[in-house]
């Protein structure tokens, strides 16, 4: 009775602390929708800032986190069934994230709806504005079949909010026989196997080409761009899912598999030295060319003002810290260990957002021009923050409302 009590209390806390947030970064939006792009310390040299690297950001969680789930649903690989739906549920969240952050970006915020009215066949970013409702609707599909058996048991088991909820996302599929399930995981494979190339060409990788196809910066101007843009991803994916699966099962006293705990840290350092390896290759191709632009731009993420961006956040939280903490087998079997080596990764990707959208704008464009200057503003930090609380805010009532753990493997 006391370990509920405490639970509760805590869960009320946690609650109160989200919509805390949410109301003070409110304040930001506020500022956001009366001044505009004025609020923000965005220029004509620097146009891209915080909430376009949030953007990309969220973007590479959710193609990551959908690119761990076909692990289980595509691939088959042993044990990665029971984090099938958290993977999916966490990719649907953060594209939600991503586009509310595209959607404060924007300049005229009431003409989202141009791009769907004046479409633009040649344009990259008009294809990922299709490609994410697409991708979206792939996700949602994949997320129903997989939990469409346990929908029908908590309709049928639970009272309240969460029974009603299950039986409306049904959608009127109340059998449960084997043909029935095995319709559902036969369509669960086929949409995952749709969503693979979606996620690394248009999603993804997509919205790499966004940078890569700016000639004007030499720093984004490169064809291993998008490439790198995918590899970060699956490593943010899988390392917000192993951290979730742990912090998860603690919070709900739930069993961790040991071998699918490991199976996640291995995968997870693998994916990191993948990465790591052509980040380097980019740098050093950069570099070795001698091209002013390219060597210029290498500087200023290294040595300028974000240096410790690169080196503490990107390199250090992101690559040397996880790597240290998975090096040994038996360190992959312990949950603290895991987890933090996970929150380790999912803040060190953030540097690498920051060192794609930023420095490369701070060099001048055109020969003669002064160089460019940014540092968020506050109005911009408030907002950022309110808007990830709102994607954890979706996330908790998702885990609350919706059966993420298979039924079966839901236990104390």
């Amino acid at each position: 009775m006391t370990g509920r009590l405490g639970r509760g209390r805590l869960r009320i806390a946690w609650y109160v602390l989200l919509i805390g947030v949410m109301a003070v970064g409110s304040y930001g939006g506020y500022l956001r929708l009366t001044e505009g792009l004025q609020s923000t310390n965005l220029s004509s040299s620097v146009p891209w800032g915080a909430w376009i690297a949030f953007y990309i950001y969220f973007v590479g969680l959710s193609a990551g986190a959908f690119l761990v789930s076909t692990l289980s649903n595509v691939f088959e690989v042993e044990g990665m069934h029971e984090i099938e739906r958290e993977a999916l549920f966490v990719a649907i969240v953060s594209m939600i994230v991503a586009l509310t952050f595209v959607l404060i970006d924007i300049g005229r915020m009431e003409r989202l709806w141009h791009v769907f009215a004046w479409r633009q066949p040649l344009s990259v970013l008009s294809w990922e504005v299709h490609a994410y409702l697409l991708y979206i609707g792939v996700l949602a599909g994949e997320l129903y079949f997989s939990m469409r058996r346990d929908l029908v048991e908590t309709s049928d088991d639970a009272d309240g909010l969460t029974g009603r909820l299950a039986g409306l996302l049904t959608l009127g599929r109340t059998e449960t026989s084997d043909d029935a399930i095995e319709t559902d995981r036969t369509w669960l494979k086929r949409l995952g196997i749709l969503g693979i190339p979606l996620a690394i060409i248009f999603v993804h990788g997509g919205t790499g080409n966004l940078f890569a196809v700016a000639a004007a910066r030499e720093y984004w101007f490169s064809a291993l761009f998008p490439v790198i843009f995918i590899t970060s991803a699956v490593v943010s994916g899988m390392a917000l899912v192993a951290l979730l699966y742990v912090v998860r099962a603690r919070l709900s006293h739930r069993a961790l598999d040991p071998a699918l705990l490991e199976r996640m840290a291995t995968l997870l350092a693998g994916f990191i030295a993948l990465d790591a390896s052509l980040k380097v290759l980019e740098a050093f191709i950069g570099l070795y060319s001698l091209h002013p632009g390219e060597v210029q731009a290498w500087l200023t993420i290294m040595t300028g003002e974000m240096w410790w961006s690169f080196w503490i956040v990107m390199v250090g939280m992101g690559w040397i810290v996880p790597l240290v903490l998975l090096h040994r087998s038996e360190w992959r079997r312990k949950p603290t260990v895991v987890a933090a080596a996970g929150a380790s990764v999912v803040l060190g990707v953030v540097g690498t957002r920051f060192n794609i959208v930023v420095p490369a704008q701070l060099e001048p464009a055109l020969e003669g021009l002064s160089m460019g200057y940014y540092v968020p503003s506050t109005p911009e930090w408030l907002l950022s923050i309110g808007v990830i609380a709102f994607g954890v805010l979706l996330y908790t009532i998702g885990t609350e409302l919706l059966p993420l753990v298979p039924r079966g493997e839901d236990h104390d």
